[in-house]
């Protein structure tokens, strides 16, 4: 089905009776008329924002079954996707753990409600750090970092984070973006306090990207435009950038083959540097492809809801929440109602249950969005009208601040260890950093709370002593890292302080890095 019979033709339907834009903020150049003044009537802006939760919520289940399955290849189109009715409530109950992506814009959400818009670093930090659900990568690194106090904006910066670059703050920064309708740099002032708990460099700018695109799609449901005009936020000279410029120069090349676009962006990009799972390895949960992968679904979708988070799916890699990101963007643009009937029946049988570990329910969030939308449309010197539509000003993409994770180092070098070990364990490597991935392994059934308390030494030096909790809410994500070291032989030495029977250190792989010399940090285009 073609992008006008499938999406755009209900959405104009919409938007005649729902006033969706009073003010037109496109002019006949294809471009926006930033500075100018945006009417948005209450019941397109609900419609809106019901479509931006519902859209990421339906892109989150729908991808779900095929997260990380297709690591480095496509999902091929013979392999069936599956959706019912029932599907979404299934997964409520079933694996829970699969809306981290969710359930983090929700605490987020929450804490403005109960501090306002403008709550601290720390007080957004607090809240996911001591809440009990399953996190992962970066953050569950910044969740470790910030219960063992090192706080934001530490937390989040890649010497104290491996995971700096990964996925976290893109899948995240939802809430932003739709809490603030056609304010770009507004939403960039909000990512800059929250970004950077978890995330650095290409990983902050996940975030900072995928928002203002939600942003945008208040105004205007050009997804080329959207998908351009947010890259203004992106630093030139930065991977993510390039990355994503080279999508959109593809797309152009090549309108017609999302796999051409896939597989150029696969070669150019498909390795990680951060991440140490990643590294020499087919995982790739590096953010600055996964949002390539958003941003095909989008440019190669052309408005259509289910080709839009299908293509965004079979790309493969994290499958769930970069159709989520697609779907979410296309259900600010277009409006709950133009979303086909086919996936709403799933989303109305859950709408009232609360998200697994929050009190919080799509209905709910709804309603919250609303709330704190009109707290930053007032703040930012905005309008409502007495029926509850608003007018603001259209601000126009401000680049934000350059930072990249992990300069001047590459990997050189993975090593399987497979050792466990309740006292000490000696590692000799070659390089400028290290990160060595494990976990607190139990050797036979004891409810104790324990944690690991272990010393670091490295060539003969004590560099580091640290806690490594058991409770996989609480757990350090890697074992130990140090950057920043002599590129040359090292002796590493870990320490148990308080060894228990009942319990191991068990030390699965190291990543090492070693300098490197003349770096590109402006890559060039396809």
């Amino acid at each position: 089905m073609n992008f006008t019979q499938s999406y755009r033709l209900p959405f104009f339907a919409v938007a005649l009776c729902a006033s969706v834009l009073l003010v037109s903020c496109k002019n006949s150049r294809g471009t926006l008329d930033y500075g100018k003044t945006v009417t948005i009537g209450k019941e397109a802006l609900s419609d809106k924002i019901k479509g931006g939760w519902a859209g990421q919520t339906i892109g989150c289940t729908y991808g779900g079954p095929t997260e990380f399955k297709y690591k480095g290849g496509i999902i091929h189109d013979s392999a069936p996707l599956v959706w019912y009715d029932n599907y979404a409530y299934e997964t409520f109950i079933e694996d829970p753990g699969l809306y981290d992506d969710v359930y983090m814009d929700i605490t987020f959400a929450e804490v403005m409600a109960r501090v306002g818009i403008d709550a601290p670093a720390d007080s957004f930090a607090l809240a996911f750090a001591n809440a009990d659900y399953k996190l992962w990568h970066a953050n569950q690194a910044a969740r470790y970092n910030i219960l063992n106090g090192i706080m934001p904006p530490q937390s989040g910066h890649w010497r104290s984070n491996p995971h700096a670059d990964d996925i976290d703050f893109q899948i995240e920064a939802d809430f932003i973006g739709t809490i603030c309708p056609a304010m770009s740099n507004t939403s960039l002032e909000f990512c800059n306090r929250t970004g950077h708990i978890f995330n650095y460099g290409d990983g902050w700018y996940g975030g900072v990207y995928l928002s203002i695109m939600y942003s945008l799609a208040f105004v205007t449901d050009d997804i080329p435009l959207i998908v351009n005009e947010a890259l203004k936020a992106i630093p030139a000279g930065t991977k993510y950038r390039a990355v994503i410029e080279d999508v959109i120069a593809l797309h152009r090349r090549n309108p017609n083959d999302w796999k051409y676009c896939w597989f150029e962006i696969e070669k150019k990009y498909g390795y990680e540097k951060g991440c140490p799972e990643g590294v020499f390895n087919g995982f790739n949960i590096d953010a600055a492809l996964n949002s390539a992968y958003v941003v095909i679904g989008l440019l190669y979708g052309e408005g259509d809801f289910e080709r839009t988070m299908d293509i965004a799916t079979r790309c493969g890699q994290d499958s769930d929440c970069n159709p989520a990101s697609a779907a979410g963007i296309l259900g600010v643009a277009f409006g709950y109602e133009a979303i086909p009937d086919k996936w709403k029946p799933a989303i109305e049988r859950v709408e009232k249950l609360n998200f697994p570990y929050t009190n919080t329910s799509l209905e709910t969030m709804y309603e919250l969005n609303m709330k704190l939308l009109y707290d930053v449309v007032l703040r930012e010197g905005g309008k409502i009208a007495p029926d509850g539509g608003i007018t603001v000003t259209l601000q126009e993409p401000q680049t934000a601040q350059y930072e990249q994770s992990f300069e001047g180092i590459k990997p050189t070098e993975r090593r399987v260890l497979k050792k466990k070990f309740s006292n000490e364990l000696s590692l000799n490597f070659t390089g400028s950093a290290i990160v060595v991935m494990g976990q607190v392994t139990q050797t036979c059934t004891n409810n104790e709370n324990y944690a690991a308390v272990l010393e670091a030494w490295i060539d003969g030096k004590k560099v580091e002593e640290f806690k490594m909790p058991y409770d996989y809410i609480k757990r350090k994500y890697d074992i130990f890292y140090k950057y920043d070291l002599d590129d040359t032989a090292h002796t590493l030495v870990l320490k148990v302080k308080n060894p228990h029977t009942s319990y191991v250190i068990e030390a699965k792989e190291l990543v090492v890095y070693g300098n490197e010399t003349n770096i590109n940090t402006n890559p060039s285009k396809l």
